[in-house]
């Protein structure tokens, strides 16, 4: 299976975005925590005709940043365990301007003791934004762990409405 890649400005600076057949495989920031594991498989997408999953992604980001859209209808492919494919699909279910504590994703996935764990797997996140990790907060309300940074974190709530 090849895995196209490009990257595309945003208003969070460049991000890269990588698809397949399959589905959307990752989403990155420049300065990411955890990237994706790339292989021979990876290729970069040719500018004149890139995959089209990838001019798709490009183009629901381009209307999410400009406050167009709030669901993004994307098929998608993350790569990682059964528990963190549990958790990658509860932060799906946060809905756009809505915030949840890493205690709240934790007994929305059946395991109200796994906040630790729950909070690895959302660090672990390969598709930012898409799969939102972004609205995942401390019990307290406070800001916490985000791989894009702490004032990404910010804008991306502020842009959805749920930070003054």
């Amino acid at each position: 299976m090849t895995i196209f890649h490009q990257t595309i400005d945003s208003p969070v600076g460049r991000l890269l975005i990588a698809a397949s057949d399959e589905g959307l495989h990752a989403i990155e920031f420049p300065q990411g925590r955890h990237p994706v594991k790339r292989d021979a498989n990876w290729q970069e997408s040719r500018q004149e005709s890139p995959h089209p999953l990838l001019s798709e992604a490009a183009r629901q980001l381009g209307e999410y940043f400009a406050g167009q859209r709030r669901v993004f209808d994307l098929p998608l492919a993350p790569q990682g365990t059964d528990f963190q494919q549990r958790v990658w699909q509860a932060l799906r279910t946060i809905p756009y301007g809505q915030t949840r504590s890493y205690a709240q994703l934790a007994a929305a996935i059946g395991q109200p003791k796994a906040m630790r764990a729950v909070g690895a797997a959302n660090g672990r996140n390969p598709l930012s934004i898409v799969v939102p990790c972004h609205r995942v907060i401390g019990a307290d309300g406070t800001l916490v762990g985000f791989g894009g940074g702490l004032p990404v974190k910010t804008f991306l709530l502020r842009l959805e409405g749920a930070l003054a």
